[in-house]
């Protein structure tokens, strides 16, 4: 064969100088040996499967991942329908026992000291006053017995009787009611609008305070005010309803002084206050309605009844709310209407005419920090016992004279554990109902009591009613 003698063919290398790019391994035959099959290297592309990296372990696969199971998690809830099962109130068990010789509540057992430590039945037609206007708890156990009942506690002969003089002398019983948590700030509150329907008073509760100051509620400014006070319409529109629905019969007997031309329905003069109510039937007017009902009811004479406007959660009330102005500052608490409302019976700026008690309830599980309210509290006790008063911190920021001015005059009635008399009256009651299983004796009573927080009701709830609680 010719030697090459192309420039090109010179320089190429010869095959037997060439290095190979990659060795690939050993390949082992089961056939037999033959020289073709027993390559120990060769030369291997780049792109040989032992190129690829290999993870240890599971491999990944590349393909359509696998679909998940459809789960039937059956029907979702309807929109409200877990806050109306949070906030439902079961007012009656049929699987407890019905009591023997149970009294009845009224008017003159609530004035009577005898009846002090007894549990009476409260009458189907004051439930559904109280239902109506909210007076009732979610947290409370009133569902556990057979029919509503209450205890009457040496506090609630004493608050009757306030209420009973501020209607004789048409005065304004301006009272805070205050203690410790589970002490039945909330009960005795429930208890001073019943003695309220019971005797024909004309009621307004505001049942959670933070519905009004939270944000969670419609608002607007109400033209002509300096300050600019603002109309929650939804909640007057509301509060409207549930004076209609409790007090129905005792509107109906009232009669118009006054003509409203303001309102958008013409209602002449001697209308009773019944239809002037039913005229909030939609929100934009609930609160022209409210105000031409509330300056008919207070109204000098005419036969005018006292009015009672309780107030649950005072704490809500006494701060800067979550509400903002249109120049996006935060509006205080008491410039909103209905609180203003409110806090102008409780400070005395806006006098009942015919008697009547504006009665807050403070709260101890669901509130906010006040510091002006704890400290004018404890100042009227102070003054009340006859001891010195406490004074601000001086370095505190906290302090809110406008709270200080609405709390200066009120009387504060605190609210402690009950003897152990009326521990055990409530004790015989839970037996005689079917849910406390065990003798109402001495040592029980002394047990409980002191396991409840040395005659705390709540916490005697607990102790006992625990298990059985829903």
């Amino acid at each position: 064969m010719a030697a090459p003698n192309c420039l090109r063919c010179l320089l190429r290398p010869s095959p037997a100088m060439a290095i190979p790019r990659r060795l690939a391994p050993v390949t082992i035959s089961t056939a037999p040996f033959s020289s073709s099959a027993a390559t120990l290297y060769a030369s291997k592309p780049a792109s040989s499967s032992m190129s690829k990296h290999i993870r240890a372990g599971k491999k990944m696969k590349l393909g359509k991942f696998k679909k998940k199971k459809n789960i039937d998690r059956g029907k979702p809830p309807a929109p409200g329908e877990r806050k109306a099962f949070r906030k439902r109130i079961l007012l009656s068990n049929n699987n407890a026992l019905s009591v023997p010789g149970l009294g009845e509540l009224s008017a003159d057992a609530m004035l009577d000291p005898t009846k002090t430590g007894r549990v009476l039945a409260i009458p189907n037609e004051l439930v559904d006053q109280l239902r109506a206007v909210e007076a009732f708890k979610p947290s409370q156990c009133w569902g556990l017995f057979r029919q509503p009942s209450i205890l009457v506690r040496a506090e609630t002969t004493d608050l009757a009787k306030r209420m009973q003089d501020s209607a004789r002398k048409q005065e304004t019983l301006r009272l805070v009611i205050t203690g410790e948590k589970l002490a039945g700030k909330s009960t005795l509150l429930l208890q001073s609008m019943a003695y309220g329907y019971l005797n024909g008073w004309i009621v307004f509760n505001i049942p959670e305070a933070q519905e009004l100051t939270t944000a969670c509620t419609e608002y607007a400014p109400i033209p002509g005010t300096d300050p600019v006070q603002y109309s929650q319409q939804s909640y007057a529109l509301k509060m409207m309803q549930a004076l209609r629905k409790s007090n129905e019969r005792v509107l109906s007997s009232l009669k118009t002084v006054h003509s409203h031309p303001n309102l958008v329905q013409h209602f002449p003069v001697g209308t009773s206050l019944l239809q002037l109510a039913n005229g909030a039937k939609e929100a934009d007017n609930a609160w022209p309605v409210f105000n031409a009902v509330w300056q008919e009811l207070t109204v000098q004479g005419h036969g005018r009844p006292p009015i009672l406007f309780a107030l649950d959660g005072l704490a809500h009330v006494m701060k800067i709310s979550a509400y903002r102005s249109p120049a996006f500052e935060l509006i205080h608490s008491h410039d909103l209407a209905v609180v203003r409302r409110f806090v102008d019976c409780l400070s005395g700026a806006a006098p009942l005419p015919n008697g009547g008690a504006a009665i807050a309830a403070t709260s101890r599980g669901n509130a906010p920090r006040t510091p002006s309210m704890e400290l004018a509290l404890a100042q009227r006790e102070a003054e009340r016992d006859g001891t010195e008063p406490p004074r601000r911190e001086p370095f505190s920021r906290g302090y809110d004279d406008r709270v200080d001015a609405a709390l200066a005059t009120v009387q504060v009635l605190r609210l402690s554990s009950v003897a152990k008399a009326e521990a055990r009256a409530i004790m015989e009651y839970w037996a005689a109902s079917g849910l406390l299983r065990t003798a109402v004796d001495e040592p029980t009573v002394s047990e409980k009591w002191t396991m409840g927080g040395n005659g705390i009701l709540g916490e005697m709830e607990r102790a006992a009613l625990r298990t059985m609680r829903l």
